[in-house]
C-alpha cells in the first residue's frame, strides 16, 4: 500500500543517495475525456489508482506530462501520464528520465496488451513492442528496450475488427464488471516492482485471470 509524501534528495552518504534515486512509472494512454474509458487507456487507469493510493494529485510538468512525486512503502516514485497522444509517448518519457536522472532499470511502463487475454498481467524487462505505438515511441526516444513493462491484457478483437479500432473502444459491459479488480492488481504489481524485484513480482502476479 502506498503512502504519499514529497520526494527529496538525500544527503546522508551513498546509501541515502541510492535510496533517493527515483523510480519513473509511466502509465500510457491518450489524453482527453473521449479516451478515458477506452482499452488503450488501461495504463492511465492504473496510474490514476496509484496516485490515489499515494494521496497525491497529478500536476502539469514542463516535460509534457502530468505527474506526482511521492513514496510507495518509503521508495521514491515519480508517477506520470504523458499529455501527448499514445504514439508520441516517448518524448515526455525521455524528458522526465533526463529531468529526474532516472536509470533505465528504474523505468516502469504500464500499458495495454492485445496479446494477453483480458485481465491477465505479465511483467517483463525489455523485448519488442508487439506493434504497440506507445512502446515503440518510448524505445526510440530513450534509446533502449531495457525498461520494465507491466502488460495489462485486453485480449484480441472479435472477428475481423481492426485492432486499431478495438483499442479505442470502451471495455465491454462484461469486462467492466471485473475491470476495477484487474486495475487494482496491476497497481499492486507496480508497487511490487518498485519495492521488491522483477522476479518476486512475477512469481506473485503471473497467474491466469
Amino acid at each position: 500500500m502506498a503512502t504519499g509524501s514529497a520526494g527529496g534528495v538525500g544527503s546522508a552518504g551513498n546509501a541515502g543517495n541510492a535510496r533517493n534515486v527515483p523510480w519513473l512509472v509511466v502509465g500510457l494512454g491518450n489524453p482527453g475525456p473521449g479516451y478515458a474509458a477506452t482499452r488503450h487507456n488501461a495504463g492511465f487507469m492504473v496510474a490514476d489508482l496509484l496516485v490515489e493510493r499515494m494521496g497525491g494529485r497529478f500536476k502539469a510538468h514542463k516535460g509534457a506530462a502530468d505527474l506526482v512525486e511521492g513514496r510507495i512503502a518509503g521508495v521514491r516514485v515519480v508517477l506520470a501520464k504523458p499529455k501527448s497522444f499514445m504514439n508520441l509517448s516517448g518524448g515526455p518519457t525521455a524528458s522526465l528520465r533526463d529531468f529526474f536522472k532516472v536509470p533505465v532499470e528504474r523505468i516502469v511502463v504500464v500499458h495495454d496488451e492485445l496479446d494477453l487475454p483480458f485481465g491477465t498481467l505479465r511483467l517483463k524487462r525489455g523485448g519488442g513492442d508487439n506493434g504497440h505505438n506507445g512502446l515503440r515511441s518510448i524505445t526510440k526516444s530513450i534509446g533502449t528496450r531495457e525498461y520494465l513493462r507491466v502488460r495489462f491484457g485486453i485480449g484480441r478483437p472479435p472477428g475481423r475488427q481492426d485492432p486499431a479500432d478495438f483499442v479505442l473502444k470502451p471495455f465491454s459491459a462484461v469486462e467492466n464488471k471485473d475491470l476495477a479488480f484487474h486495475v487494482d492488481r496491476a497497481a499492486d504489481a507496480v508497487e511490487a516492482l518498485v519495492t521488491e524485484s522483477l522476479e518476486s513480482a512475477q512469481n506473485r502476479f503471473h497467474v491466469d485471470a
